[in-house]
């Protein structure tokens, strides 16, 4: 046999293999990884917010770095009750990268740390220079006139 003709064989061999090898969550989409955890947190790099207008309530925090305290406490803040923003359909989106120059930074134009609310029909709802306490989250998501009849549906099981 040829050498040619037997690397050929040996890649058509191992080409499935390779393929097999591959993890399945690299594959996965922003919007797929979140609708399967409600809990995970984007980084803005790899995000388009408009993937999620209709579906999710996206909330960015930004800082100029992940060592700025304000965005470590807003980090916690957001960990001490996953379940409440999980319920409101809340998508958590980080930028601590200013130079990197992510599509959502570019959009929302923070200055510093900043913490942005956008509804799911993509408007900025609520913007804030200062770390936000879940509940106080959940309030400026409950008087939304969307949230409101997502409540009211499910109370009638609509």
């Amino acid at each position: 046999m040829k050498p040619v003709a037997i690397l050929i064989m040996l890649l058509a061999l191992t080409a499935p293999v390779a393929a097999q090898t591959t993890d399945p969550a690299d594959d996965e989409t922003p919007l797929a990884r979140w609708q399967a955890d409600h809990s995970v947190v984007m980084n803005a790099d790899e995000v388009d917010l408009a993937t999620f207008q209709w579906i999710a309530r996206p909330v960015v925090v930004f800082a100029d770095t992940a060592a700025d305290p304000r965005f470590s406490e807003q980090m916690e803040l957001i960990a001490s009750n996953p379940g409440a923003l999980a319920e409101r359909d809340v998508v958590i989106v980080t930028d601590t990268d200013p130079a990197a120059g992510s599509m959502v930074r570019e959009k929302l134009h923070p200055r510093g740390f900043s913490l942005v609310l956008i509804a799911k029909d993509g408007t900025v709802v609520l913007r804030r220079p200062f770390p936000q306490h879940v509940r106080e989250l959940s309030r400026a998501i409950d008087k939304l006139p969307m949230r409101e009849q997502e409540a009211r549906d499910r109370r009638t099981g609509g």
